[in-house]
């Protein structure tokens, strides 16, 4: 059965209401701010491993989050990965990967509760199948992304083989530099939907039900992000408010908008499956 757009939309807010989605967000945004560092970890050791251009995808890596978070707490990231790396050689990483493994994946077991609750279903699984499915996640994420920025990365050389074979190099290189953000948002797309996929306890029933909420759930972040970098250029008053902490708290409501937008994305499944 086809709903108006308007109708779904209502639908969705009163069960955003109904689930105390934004009071869910903050309690993610806690856990994300722990699990944000040691994931940055697990992933850029990761890159290193899989390739062997490592510190180049690293580099792409945040060249990409510049983008897309605040300058503060982007700044902040950027000189607490350098201080973790430094801190951290090799064989400490290696030695306690697991651990490192564990904390990065607090923020995907909170994120399961979230979903949990958007899909309206109680977690029956034992509690160490819970926790592995998260730790599966957060390194089936890292991998993704970075097979993600290796396409992005490469992808201008691959397009200029392509090009020179047909005669048209100049052009299709163009072309794929305008490319380059799709690709990575259909790579971010496909993230989102393998976590409304595997994640809840119970998941919908085919992929494609999970399709409308990953679509809003992307569209509904970059909107947020974009909104919240505009305000910052224009109206930032934590440096002021809070000091050195400002930056910490950039990053922390920043983290809040992202576990707002994937909830909601989860909500717009549930309705539109109901539907």
């Amino acid at each position: 059965m086809r709903i108006p757009l308007r109708v779904l939309t209502l639908r969705v807010w009163k069960r955003i209401q109904d689930d105390d989605t934004f009071d869910q967000a903050a309690q993610l945004s806690y856990y994300f701010l722990f699990a944000i560092f040691p994931f940055l970890l697990l992933l850029t050791t990761l890159f290193g491993l899989l390739t062997k251009t490592g510190s180049e995808i690293n580099e792409n890596l945040l060249s990409y989050a510049r983008q897309v978070l605040p300058y503060n707490a982007f700044e902040l990231v950027v000189t607490t990965m350098r201080e973790l790396q430094t801190g951290a050689g090799g064989g400490k990483l290696s030695i306690g990967i697991l651990a490192t493994l564990w904390a990065a994946s607090s923020g995907v077991s909170g994120l399961i509760d979230g979903l949990n609750r958007a899909y309206q279903v109680k977690e029956t699984r034992p509690w160490w199948k819970a926790r592995l499915i998260a730790m599966g996640l957060t390194i089936l994420l890292p991998v993704f992304a970075a097979a993600a920025l290796i396409l992005v990365l490469y992808g201008t050389r691959l397009a200029d083989l392509i090009a020179g074979y047909f005669g048209l190099q100049t052009y299709f290189t163009q072309l794929w530099d305008v490319l380059q953000w799709p690709v990575a948002v259909v790579f971010l797309f496909i993230a989102v939907a393998l976590l409304y996929r595997y994640a809840p306890a119970c998941p919908l029933g085919t992929w494609r039900q999970d399709l409308p909420g990953a679509v809003a759930g992307v569209v509904v972040w970059l909107l947020l992000s974009l909104l919240f970098r505009v305000y910052l250029q224009y109206f930032n008053s934590y440096n002021r408010t809070y000091g050195s902490l400002g930056a910490v708290m950039v990053l922390l409501l920043w983290l809040y908008l992202s576990g707002a937008a994937i909830l909601i994305g989860a909500e717009v499944n549930s309705e539109w499956g109901k539907a």
